[in-house]
This record gives structure tokens, sequence and C-alpha cells, in this order.
């Protein structure tokens, strides 16, 4: 049985210290500010592993994601229809589909990306995430990479 995953918003006081750290060494490294993970997590006093275990299930949270263009990596079995599902999620949030790439499968599954623009008419994103998460044939799904247009 796959296991369920929701979507919280805390107040920053409310989320554990180890978890700020990770999302501030995330941004230390995609800023360039620190070169390795090992880097950034002895700059912020936590362990390779604390950040390898939360770093894809932190973010920080905006009230508008209107402009930002994300790019989500899903792996999904490698079946007839899966990716048009997943395309079909995308489409009734209103989201716009940039790009689309699908590796080759390896055992039976395969990594997805797929690039988004956020709109002013495109619904939540982390219900849309949730539905995508919960899709038969979806094993994982995050954002791996986010970009506000200017």
């Amino acid at each position: 049985m796959k296991e369920e995953t929701g979507y919280y918003v805390l107040k920053k006081q409310a989320v554990p210290e180890v978890l700020l750290k990770v999302l501030e060494a995330k941004k230390l490294i995609d800023t360039g500010k620190c070169k390795t993970v090992n880097e950034a997590a002895e700059r912020l006093g936590i362990s390779r592993s604390s950040f390898y275990k939360y770093k894809d299930d932190i973010y920080e949270f905006h009230d508008s994601l209107q402009g930002t263009t994300l790019t989500l990596n899903l792996q999904v079995d490698d079946e007839l229809g899966v990716l048009s599902d997943v395309l079909k999620i995308i489409s009734k949030c209103g989201a716009n589909i940039l790009t689309i790439h699908q590796a080759i499968p390896y055992n039976g599954v395969a990594a997805l990306s797929v690039g988004i623009q956020v709109l002013p008419t495109t619904s939540d994103i982390a219900a849309m995430l949730a539905k995508l998460d919960q899709a038969p044939r979806v094993h994982k799904v995050q954002i791996i990479g986010r970009s506000t247009e200017v």
C-alpha cells in the first residue's frame, strides 16, 4: 500500500531547528556559497545524514508562486498511459507545461522531469503535488528546481 503524503503549512517557530538548517544548507549550496554538502552541513552544525534525510521534504513557502517555473521529478511505472495521466493532473491544475523529459526506463520505472509555469489561473500547487503523489503508478514526486521570472 502506498504511503499517503500530506502537505502542511507551519509557522517558522514550529519547525524543528534541524529542518531549518537543512533548508539553509540547500540555499548555501544553490547559491554557491558552499561547494559541497559536507561544507554546508559543517558550517550549520548538522550531520550530512540529516541533510540527506530531509533535503527533499522541506521548501520555503511563498504566498504566491505566480510567475514561477517549477521543475518536477517523478518516478513512474513504465506503462501505457502513465505520462498522459500525469500531464492531465498538471493541466487540470491550470499550470502551463513547458518541458517534458522521460528517461529510458530501468527495471520498469522511468524518471520523468516536467517543467511547469505557474500562471495567475493556476490552482493550488500543493494540491496538485498531492494528486500526483497519490496517482496510481506514480512512486515519487518532488520539486527539484524553482525559478522566478523577472
